[in-house]
């Protein structure tokens, strides 16, 4: 039986969110792998810093897409 399921607008976004998580700690680690090294240049941290200043602007809006509004 071949079942075919296509995910929801929200199922997506939730399963963007999780891979944008993942590169959000994957550069965290490797951020700290380099500060600890001391071998880096300081552009490198900086480009690895600003690429992860954009994943987590990308994951909040996504949450936010979420996030039902509430008007109180």
């Amino acid at each position: 039986m071949n079942t075919h399921h296509e995910m929801s607008h929200e199922e997506i976004v939730r399963a963007r969110l999780e891979v944008l998580k993942r590169e959000h700690r994957d550069l965290d680690e490797a951020i700290a792998a380099l500060s600890a090294q001391n071998l880096s240049s300081s552009l490198t941290l900086q480009r690895l810093k600003k690429q992860k200043l954009g994943l987590k602007d990308r994951i909040a809006r996504l949450a936010d897409e979420l996030t039902p509004d509430i008007i109180a």
